[in-house]
């Protein structure tokens, strides 16, 4: 892990670090002034940049698993990536190119990590591992890909199956074989790999089997991850009964709440955004369906919609009253989001 945490802070230089620092100080003064002073110094030090919104899963608080967007699916020109890159990539220190969808089903998913590579950024994703074949698995070690997350959301195919809806454990497993051999076979070199266990109701029981397994598959991390519920209840099937695997408290009311103050102030806001895969720029990665658009790429500078108006008027939202924005209801922003 100390490895992948030196690799984070490679891309640093002093370009970048003095764009940190703006952009905490500027925070800070909209802090300080109650969000009336909303100006960002600096561009985004890190993006989220969605390859896909296509996914072969079901999961069944996800979107993209219940067909549920609103916003057409499509797959991200690696022109657009390339585009954003130009404009934003002197100062991003970390790209996820994951938002919604499974990332592995661009067909060019590799060129789209070589191209972050370029602008010297650290680049990470997140998987269900169905479709990392041999060829796929040596192309993102290949690539310069810095961080691989894989879902492994149970050790059963039952308890799997609880929350990844058509998926096969199987798959996950020689998915990260593939990857773990394709590192071996370039010296070591490749992605971190991370096993991320969602906890949820059906596999609660797993948690203490999980190190061993990841051990034995040959991650380089493993993580136990609560689960984001959109409308958690007495009974929800995957709620969990030890309260330290998920977010959620049973109120005296009856009713279940996020374990957030949720201030009325948020750092992902001058931090960074979210592209989608068509372009769209949003504020944050809980804006799964693209409510929030703030500008689109092609049609502005990047520059321009990280500066621009509305994007200070959603900054200037979050100082008044989060309750009033969908979105920010269920944040983990505050919370322990991993056990």
């Amino acid at each position: 892990m100390l490895h992948d945490r030196l690799r984070r802070l490679l891309p640093l230089d002093p370009v970048r670090l003095r764009n940190v620092a703006r952009l905490r100080a500027s925070y800070g003064r909209a802090v300080r002034s109650g969000g009336r002073a909303v100006e960002v110094a600096g561009g985004p030090m890190s993006l989220s940049v969605e390859p896909t919104t296509s996914c072969n899963l079901r999961c069944p608080e996800c979107p993209s698993g219940l067909r549920a967007f609103t916003r057409p699916t499509g797959m991200l020109e690696v022109g657009l990536l390339e585009r954003v890159l130009e404009e934003a990539g002197r100062t991003l220190v970390y790209v996820n190119l994951y938002h919604q969808g499974e990332p592995t089903l661009h067909p060019e998913f590799a060129g789209l990590v070589a191209a972050c590579k370029r602008h010297r950024v650290y680049v990470s994703t997140s998987t269900n591992a169905h479709f990392l074949t041999k060829e796929r698995a040596e192309a993102l070690v290949e690539s310069g890909l810095d961080r691989l997350i894989v879902a492994v959301d149970g050790l059963t195919q039952e308890t799997y199956a609880a929350y990844r809806k058509g998926g096969r454990l199987d798959r996950v497993l020689e998915g990260t074989a593939r990857v773990v051999e394709a590192k071996r076979r370039a010296g070591g070199k490749g992605p971190h790999v991370v096993w991320q266990f969602l906890a949820v109701g059906p596999n609660e029981h797993e948690v203490p089997q999980l190190a061993a397994a990841a051990r034995r598959a040959g991650a380089n991390e493993w993580v136990v991850k609560t689960a984001q519920i959109e409308h958690p209840h007495d009974d929800h099937p995957l709620l969990t009964h030890d309260p330290r695997l998920r977010r959620y408290d049973r109120a005296p009311d009856g009713t279940w709440r996020l374990r957030n103050p949720l201030a009325n102030r948020c750092w992902r806001m001058w931090q960074g955004a979210v592209v989608t895969w068509d372009g769209r720029v949003v504020p944050c990665c809980f804006d799964k369906d693209a409510h929030h658009v703030v500008g689109r790429v092609g049609e502005e500078r990047f520059g321009e919609i990280w500066h621009g108006e509305a994007y200070a008027a959603f900054r200037r939202t979050l100082f008044a009253d989060r309750t009033h924005v969908p979105m920010c209801v269920n944040c983990s922003e505050g919370t322990r989001v991993y056990a």
